[in-house]
């Protein structure tokens, strides 16, 4: 029999009253997320931390969306179930699972509990922690997706740009899991993390420009756009006639279809979904060792403004995690 919890009126949560800089988040008690239709609701021990939790915070990502306050941020958590979606669910109170929330669809993740779609939902790997599974949602989803819409496979020669980030180091384990070449950029002091994670070649981007050693290549990951360099531009020019780009933050380069017309190589951005089915796949690449995750720093959830600080500066290596419960 399933374990019967008995839960709180209220939770712990960070919030904030309105969108700016990370000052702005604190501690306050919310009433419980209300479960319908096909949620579960989940006790959150960690939540990750990802770019878009702190664009939305600063007034972007998708503050517009936010329609009252104060506003629960944070996408990815890991837990423990404590009501399941009705009697036969596959997930009962107690199964230790991890997935997304739909921010601000729903509250988010930094909380001590949230209500989630089944379908946004999936059990824990059994060989990670709850800090590690809380890192592994959006990054791990948003990189095999885009990995599988370049058609990543044995022969296909792929360029992996921002590769020791969160979605970054994901694509190339994964990328390689699929059997292509994988080039990979980073900075001087993450060239072995890169190598070990199986790029079979890095380029250091604070001494050399990848467009001067790599060529014809089958497909990039472009984790950047032109907000640097222009790095979005100059990759379609390391691309095979007919090559594709997947660019993952869609805002970052306005210009880009137009630009890969031009060029003669397609483009395309991509937005993650949540998607049990293949957050499933990934547990099994998990399991079995073949994939890792990288958590970089772990933070109480009441140090969530500096969490959100150290993700602004942009070099984290994997992901950010806060302890929640």
């Amino acid at each position: 029999m399933a374990p019967d919890f008995e839960l709180p009126p209220t939770m712990r949560a960070l919030v904030i009253d309105e969108t700016g800089a990370p000052s702005r988040l604190h501690l306050a008690e919310r009433p419980l997320p209300r479960q319908i239709s096909d949620e579960v609701l989940v006790k959150v021990v960690a939540a990750g931390l990802n770019p878009i939790d702190a664009k939305t915070r600063s007034g972007k990502g998708v503050a517009a969306a936010i329609e009252s306050y104060p506003a629960i941020l944070g996408n990815d958590f890991s837990g423990v179930v404590v009501r399941s979606a009705f009697e036969a669910s596959p997930l009962q109170p107690g199964d230790a699972v991890y997935g997304l929330c739909r921010v601000p669809r729903t509250g988010g993740s930094f909380a001590e509990y949230v209500s989630v779609s089944s379908m946004s939902v999936t059990r824990k790997p059994a060989r990670l922690s709850h800090a590690e599974a809380a890192a592994v949602p959006i990054a791990a989803l948003t990189a095999w997706g885009m990995v599988k819409l370049a058609g990543a496979a044995p022969g296909q020669r792929m360029l992996v740009h921002a590769a020791a980030g969160g979605v970054g180091h994901f694509a190339v384990q994964f990328a390689r899991a699929l059997g292509a070449h994988v080039t990979a950029t980073g900075s001087t002091r993450n060239l072995d993390f890169l190598r070990k994670l199986g790029a079979d070649e890095v380029i250091d981007y604070t001494t050399t420009r990848f467009d001067d050693v790599v060529h014809d290549l089958d497909s990039v990951i472009d984790l950047i756009g032109n907000v640097h360099d222009n790095t979005g531009t100059r990759s379609l020019t390391v691309l095979r006639p007919g090559g594709l780009l997947v660019n993952a933050p869609t805002g970052s380069w306005p210009t880009m279809a137009a630009d890969a017309a031009a060029a003669g190589r397609r483009a395309t951005g991509f937005k993650v979904s949540p998607d049990a089915r293949a957050l499933d796949e990934i547990s099994k690449l998990l399991d079995a060792g073949v994939v890792r995750v990288h958590v970089d720093a772990v933070f109480e959830l009441a140090d969530g403004a500096a969490a959100h600080r150290l993700i602004e500066e942009g070099h984290t290596r994997g992901k950010i995690v806060l302890r929640v419960s």
